[in-house]
């Protein structure tokens, strides 16, 4: 019979020992649940003597009871009492006409048999996750994080010229806007002829140029200007005749000497 209905594959119910069992007491069989299944699946129990209203009565009286223990187990109980009331209609109704569109018992038992294990691995795994520690309970948090110190280096790539961008740039900004000219004393061409009549007074001999103007020559922009305006002014007596002027050699000093014509001093001007 059972092989004919493809139950084989139908499992009972894992329970721990301190949970309570579906006793079963019908006619003809008093006992739990589970072993009725098991007779009943190798043809042991007269399925046809058992009454299905009293197994439902009693089962549910267990689901009353077994209700604060574990829901889970009260419901393979249900799948059970289910087959069992499934092999008992099957006995007493005639079996009807197969259609090819109505799934065979087998591909009944075998989804059934799937659902089961579904079941199965469903529970496993939700026990699976109770035993895991629980974050407050069996494991906590750390406290507050240590400062990570995080040290960077900057690379700077330029080419030539934002080198020199950026030193026009920073340029610009300390550049002086207001340049203001310092006046340097200049000695004029008027002091210069002056000072070389009164040489000439004196001068009989041919005198250094530079040993005169030495006592003019305060700091060195002073004797550059000093140099410069008695050069001229040299050149400029030189051409009237009041004095001679003698150099030996390039870029040797200059001597000078009274002229032929007479000083401005002397000409009484």
């Amino acid at each position: 019979m059972s092989a004919q209905w493809g139950i084989e594959q139908a499992e009972s119910p894992e329970r721990d020992e301190s949970e309570p069992a579906f006793l079963v007491d019908v006619d003809g069989f008093e006992g739990p649940l589970d072993l009725l299944l098991e007779l009943a699946r190798r043809q042991k129990v007269d399925l046809a003597k058992i009454s299905i209203l009293a197994l439902a009565e009693q089962y549910l009286a267990f689901v009353e009871a077994a209700r604060r223990l574990r829901l889970e187990l009260a419901a393979d109980y249900l799948v059970m009492a289910a087959w069992l009331a499934f092999l008992k209609s099957r006995l007493l109704l005639p079996e009807p006409p197969k259609s090819a569109e109505e799934p065979s018992a087998a591909d009944l038992a075998s989804a059934l048999a799937e659902r089961l294990r579904r079941l199965e691995a469903i529970r496993r795994a939700a026990a699976a996750l109770g035993q895991r520690a629980r974050l407050g309970r069996d494991m906590f948090l750390r406290g507050a994080a240590e400062g990570v110190e995080v040290s960077t280096r900057p690379k700077f790539e330029a080419k030539l010229y934002d080198l020199l961008t950026a030193y026009a740039r920073q340029r610009r900004k300390t550049a002086v806007t207001q340049v203001t000219l310092q006046q340097r004393a200049v000695w004029s061409l008027a002091e210069a002829r002056e000072a070389l009549e009164r040489l000439v007074g004196v001068a009989q001999e041919w005198m250094a140029l530079d040993d005169y103007l030495f006592q003019f020559c305060l700091d060195a922009p002073t004797a550059r200007t000093v140099r410069a305006s008695a050069f001229s002014a040299s050149l400029e007596m030189a051409r009237e005749g009041r004095i001679l002027i003698r150099q030996d050699r390039a870029f040797a000093p200059l001597w000078v000497k009274r002229g032929e014509q007479p000083s401005l001093a002397e000409a009484g001007v």
